[in-house]
């Protein structure tokens, strides 16, 4: 019974997705947001865009699909669902693509182009 009731208890949601504290130390000086706070605020958007691109992936597949399974053999219809659906296969290779390509710079120059970092 408890279990049930934890379900319909509402919980606090926050905006950011991490504590800064945890992203970088310097982020926070005596409670007052110090120029680090960029590094904290770009990694907290980049894991909210990863998120969304996953989540806009899904539904386009899902959609893809449901009007695949709907077109009752009219070629217009499949066409749509077909472009649907390539559409978020291309969405997520290019995501996918685009953190090799970032690899890929960072193997090959040496320097770290996937963590953001503000010098000081």
């Amino acid at each position: 019974m408890i279990q049930l009731l934890k379900i319909f208890t509402p919980s606090p949601v926050f905006a950011q997705t991490q504590d800064w504290s945890q992203i970088n130390s310097k982020c926070v000086s005596s409670g007052a947001a110090t120029i680090q706070g960029f590094e904290c605020l770009f990694a907290n958007i980049l894991q909210i865009i990863v998120g969304a691109a996953g989540l806009v992936f899904f539904i386009m597949f899902i959609v893809g699909g449901f009007k695949y399974l709907t077109s009752s053999g009219d070629s217009k219809k499949i066409a749509s669902a077909s472009s649907t659906l390539t559409l978020a296969i291309i969405g997520v290779v290019g995501v996918i693509a685009s953190w090799f390509i970032l690899l890929f710079i960072q193997n090959f120059t040496g320097i770290n182009v996937t963590q953001f970092k503000i010098g000081g």
